[in-house]
């Protein structure tokens, strides 16, 4: 195919990470999403894999959406080949990326600003193994207390996350995050409602979009949760009163700031029975999908995902 006048737009899904499918799925949304908002554009879909530097060489895409979850597209290392070849991307740099990806330098920079982060521990399996296992996790529990939760500390879509409640189940969430990474981050559980609150950027500076209250089936927003059609009750927005939703909604631009994020950010919060705003994570390539949190965010604010997603292609 030969370049047309039309605006040439890429969309990149998939990958090798656990979060493939959720990645396609949220590449074929987006994609048939632009193609409705811009009928006068080409979108293209297209994986990440051995073919995907000769087809950006020959065609150079006017801009790419990475709609990569997990390692491949959110660590940072797509972003920095785009930005090598010097070919526009929407989304957060690659310098950024790194920091949001990586959850303790995220939730260190983020309480830099005074913004409340539950108590962690950050421990690599090798350090895991040369201590013991069972003198490691005494202490850090000692120090932590119960409950408290056990997560990879890079990746996404709740993959090897547990709530911990009790001392003997804290040895298998352990091993369920290190199977998803050498590292695992050991938090202080926060009780309480469980936020996830988007930011966009659409060219007057970035904005909070409504918080979506999640409330999950089983009382984890686990993998299942988060994917399965009815496995989860959302308001959007949020059921809070004005106080608490405007904290809310600081909270996820301060993380926006002071990460350097660009264009789209989705920040997840736990909001105490005092009122207190708990910073969890940050996400630069949040989920799109027909159960996601940002486009329902993006619906609420009266807005269309397409036009959303057009407003950051220059």
């Amino acid at each position: 195919m030969s370049k047309q006048s039309a605006r040439q737009i890429l969309v990149l899904s998939g990958g090798l990470s656990p979060e493939r499918d959720v990645s396609l799925r949220s590449g074929r949304r987006v994609a048939d999403a632009l193609r409705s908002a811009r009928p006068d554009w080409e979108v293209t879909e297209a994986d990440v894999d051995a073919g995907l530097l000769p087809y950006l060489a020959e065609y150079r895409p006017d801009c790419v959406v990475p709609l990569l979850h997990g390692a491949a597209g959110e660590d940072g290392a797509l972003r920095d080949v785009l930005e090598t070849l010097d070919i526009p991307f929407v989304g957060s740099p690659a310098s950024a990326s790194r920091l949001a990806f990586d959850k303790p330098v995220a939730s260190s920079l983020v309480s830099a600003t005074g913004v409340a982060v539950p108590e962690f521990v950050v421990l690599p399996q090798s350090t895991f193994r040369e201590l013991g296992a069972p003198a490691v996790m005494k202490a850090v529990s000692g120090r932590i207390g119960f409950p408290l939760v056990v997560k990879p500390t890079r990746g996404g879509s709740a993959l090897g996350v547990s709530i911990v409640r009790e001392e003997r189940d804290l040895p298998a969430a352990m091993v369920s995050a290190f199977s998803y990474g050498e590292t695992a981050m050991i938090q202080r559980f926060i009780e309480g409602t469980e936020l996830a609150i988007g930011v966009i950027d659409t060219g007057e500076g970035p904005q909070a979009l409504p918080a979506v209250e999640i409330v999950p089936e089983t009382g984890m927003y686990d993998y299942h949760a988060r994917y399965t059609a009815g496995a989860t009750e959302f308001f959007c927005p949020a059921r809070l009163n004005n106080d608490v939703a405007s904290a809310v909604s600081d909270v996820a631009l301060t993380a926006h700031s002071a990460l350097g994020l660009s264009d789209l950010s989705r920040t997840d919060v736990i909001v105490d029975a005092d009122g207190t705003v708990w910073f969890l994570e940050v996400n630069v390539a949040p989920g799109m999908t027909e159960t996601s949190l940002l486009p329902q965010a993006i619906s609420a604010a009266g807005l269309a995902v397409g036009d959303v997603i057009a407003s950051f292609i220059n």
